[in-house]
């Protein structure tokens, strides 16, 4: 097992730029540099997303895909796949209730990297160390604000995952699934309320599961 580490005796400023920890990282030839992130993470329908991202070229406009409009996060989108090395890993709710979210998180980590074509000298995850990494790696917080591959990583998983999401408004239109994309609001909750839990809710998720028993306890009164 590869020990994560800290380069130094470099540091970097988070207002730096989102390059600067390839540039550090790159100065001590730590490279190629993978950044790790995911999507879905919050949600209590639909899958999570894991990607891994090795940026072969700058890609100008670059950010975490929250904060980004839909229509740029498509282009982008095209453009990181088109020019950078990707690997990502799509986790079904039901292996989710099966494993438990952050055991899928830190195992999809791990597989999105092993699908990369080209093998990572360093790894940036966002949020938490991920042990059994392929070579040496930094937990980051807030990563996809600070760290380009990691900015570009949150945009293709943010994207696989909301185009999943579209695709399956298609199959349970009563839940709303291209409006909210399985996160809790307010739409999702009455749709919960009113048709229970599809196949594709995590039933471990205390809002999914409150809703179960509250069907349940209906169904036997009635």
């Amino acid at each position: 097992m590869t020990v994560a580490f800290r380069p130094r005796p470099s540091v970097v400023r988070r207002d730096s730029g989102l390059y600067a920890y390839e540039r550090a990282l790159a100065r001590r030839g730590l490279t190629p540099i993978a950044g790790v992130d995911e999507a879905g993470r919050g949600a209590c329908a639909g899958p999570l997303v894991v990607a891994a991202v090795i940026l072969r070229r700058r890609i100008d406009g670059l950010a975490d895909s929250k904060l980004l409009s839909p229509p740029v996060r498509e282009r982008l989108y095209d453009e990181i796949m088109a020019t950078a090395h990707v690997g990502v890993v799509i986790i079904p709710a039901e292996e989710i209730d099966a494993t438990g979210l952050h055991k899928c998180n830190i195992s999809g980590m791990r597989r999105a990297v092993a699908r990369l074509s080209c093998d990572p000298g360093y790894i940036l995850t966002d949020g938490f160390p991920v042990p059994g990494l392929p070579a040496p790696s930094l937990a980051v917080w807030k990563g996809d604000q600070v760290a380009a591959c990691m900015a570009a990583a949150s945009i293709v998983a943010k994207v696989t995952r909301d185009r999943l999401m579209v695709a399956l408004d298609g199959d349970f239109p009563l839940y709303g699934f291209a409006d909210h994309k399985g996160y809790i609001t307010r739409q999702h909750r009455l749709a919960l309320e009113t048709h229970g839990p599809c196949a594709h809710h995590r039933y471990s998720f205390v809002t999914v599961a409150r809703q179960m028993g509250e069907n349940e306890m209906g169904a036997g009164v009635a």
